[in-house]
């Protein structure tokens, strides 16, 4: 059943017909979606691709011209007000340019940065074309799919500001947190849901959502989910959705994984890329730094001992709990962050960080992406990236927003080959520098690093705070269908259960 919203007058641009040319003209190639077909949706005229990414569909109708500032767009009052209050004084090139055509309803093919201001760039629209409505029970209006549970909560922070102003009910949909929780937020009415595939279709399996209504639907670091192996999980999403609704696709990298997303579900879409494939920061350094397998632990401990946080990556979950541990034995405030851990274990492990408690974080790639800290100097991939999507990402956590930063990895012998063809395919030429752990910290690499001899004092953090434990004796909790016992998301569920996700395996 297709239960459509409660409108007033400003509502009615949300039930797009298709873009209008100047004149009055419809846009070419405007008839409804077919939702689940839809071949060669937006591969008209396609170009040459750069190195590992598919070409960019070329777009029939122009585009409207990038704006200045935020007054020149039509949203409405208490946003501009509410960007001004957030200090947000102009916009970003990428919000700039994509805004003026989300606002008209054209779908959008977006490529930035992380930190380039990806999020307000869509939702900021989503936002606008939605304000007037109010959603039925179980019905929500505009969707963002994100791959991960920190992408989601950074989104859904940096909206929480304009939705309010608005007043507009936004909700997030993630696992490794209650399942019935959120299908109560669902059953009161949201108008924006904010999700990672797997838990939202848990939701709509066991009828708290239907997505019939929804008229906007972002897919945000599509690339990641395809890696993750939620493309089906996204398509059927997608199929949910209304036909003739407006997407929105924005991603730091886009792979020929995204192609079929893009061919599908994108009609005529505005294509605006801020930065070249490579995603290359020209306020961000580049550093490879040479040791020997013997050294290589010394030379992360004392780089980790720096004044300043730091980011450290690592492959799996339990090098990084190990790292972690040896870090506090000789004296480094050092805290893991990684998909094996609760939710509310990662959350609190986050405000550690961003706090100054910790001063280094030693995730794996669940921090790769949606995390964001002011004034992140450094980033170091302790065990290199599997590939320049990987790099890149790891490495947008710092330089953000027009900030300079260094990312520096450490490179063992045996792994020079693969790491000079990695950033071969990411466009990047890095500096090279030959590190011995047993001789005085070099002038140059102390300048890369701020590396120091660690105190050798250990130190105890106070734990991250552990799940709510259920009261023995208690009654079991209502609303549990099915599902994991007592509620709990199954291993691994950290952007919601599904097959193909990666993220329950030994790499967290």
């Amino acid at each position: 059943m297709n239960r459509p919203a409660r409108t007033d007058n400003r509502s009615a641009r949300s039930r797009r017909p298709r873009p209008q040319r100047a004149g009055g003209q419809q846009a070419s190639g405007s008839a409804p979606r077919s939702g689940g077909q839809g071949s060669g949706r937006g591969g008209r005229g396609r170009a040459s691709a750069p190195h590992g990414e598919f070409a960019l569909p070329a777009t029939v109708t122009p585009a409207l011209p990038a704006v200045e500032s935020f007054e020149e767009l039509d949203l409405p009052a208490r946003l501009l007000t509410t960007l001004s209050a957030q200090g947000m004084s102009a916009p970003f090139p990428i919000q700039a340019a994509t805004l003026p055509n989300s606002l008209a309803g054209r779908d959008v093919l977006g490529r930035g940065r992380t930190g380039s201001g990806k999020t307000l760039a869509f939702g900021l629209a989503l936002l606008a074309r939605t304000h007037g409505q109010r959603a039925e029970p179980r019905y929500p209006l505009a969707l963002v799919l994100v791959p991960t549970r920190e992408l989601a909560q950074q989104v859904t922070a940096a909206l929480t500001p304009y939705a309010k102003a608005l007043g507009l009910r936004l909700t997030t949909v993630v696992g490794g947190v209650s399942l019935g929780r959120q299908a109560s937020a669902l059953r009161g009415g949201a108008e924006v849901v904010v999700a990672t595939p797997g838990r939202l279709k848990d939701l709509i399996d066991r009828d708290d959502c239907r997505l019939d209504s929804v008229a906007l639907t972002v897919l945000d670091e599509a690339d990641q989910m395809t890696d993750m192996g939620f493309m089906p999980q996204v398509t059927a999403l997608l199929d949910r959705t209304r036909p003739d609704g407006q997407r929105l696709l924005f991603s730091a990298t886009l792979d020929r994984n995204v192609d079929r997303l893009v061919r599908r579900y994108l009609h005529d879409p505005v294509v605006h890329s801020v930065d070249p494939a490579a995603g290359a920061v020209t306020t961000m350094e580049h550093h490879v730094l040479h040791v020997d397998d013997e050294d290589k632990h010394a030379t992360t401990a004392r780089i980790a001992a720096r004044e300043g946080r730091v980011i450290m990556f690592l492959d799996t979950k339990h090098a990084a709990d190990r790292l972690a541990k040896k870090l506090l034995a000789v004296g480094v405030r050092a805290a893991a962050l990684h998909g094996g851990k609760s939710q509310s274990q990662r959350t609190r492990t986050l405000a550690q960080f961003k706090d100054g408690n910790v001063t280094a974080l030693i995730a794996t790639n669940v921090a790769a992406r949606g995390i964001h800290v002011d004034d992140l100097d450094l980033v170091v991939n302790v065990d290199p990236p599997g590939d320049h999507k990987d790099y890149l990402h790891r490495g947008g956590r710092t330089a953000r927003a027009g900030e300079s930063g260094t990312v520096v990895t450490l490179v063992l012998p045996h792994q020079r080959r693969e790491m000079t063809r990695l950033m071969a395919d990411a466009g990047i030429t890095p500096r090279t520098t030959r590190v011995r752990a047993d001789e005085p910290v070099a002038a140059e690499w102390e300048r890369i690093t701020g590396a120091r001899e660690p105190s050798g004092v250990p130190v105890v953090l106070p734990a991250p705070a552990a799940p709510e434990e259920r009261r023995r004796g208690s009654a079991p909790r209502r609303g549990r269908r099915g599902g994991t016992g007592r509620g709990r998301p199954s291993p691994g569920a950290g952007s919601g259960s599904g097959s193909g996700a990666r993220g329950g395996g030994r790499r967290g």
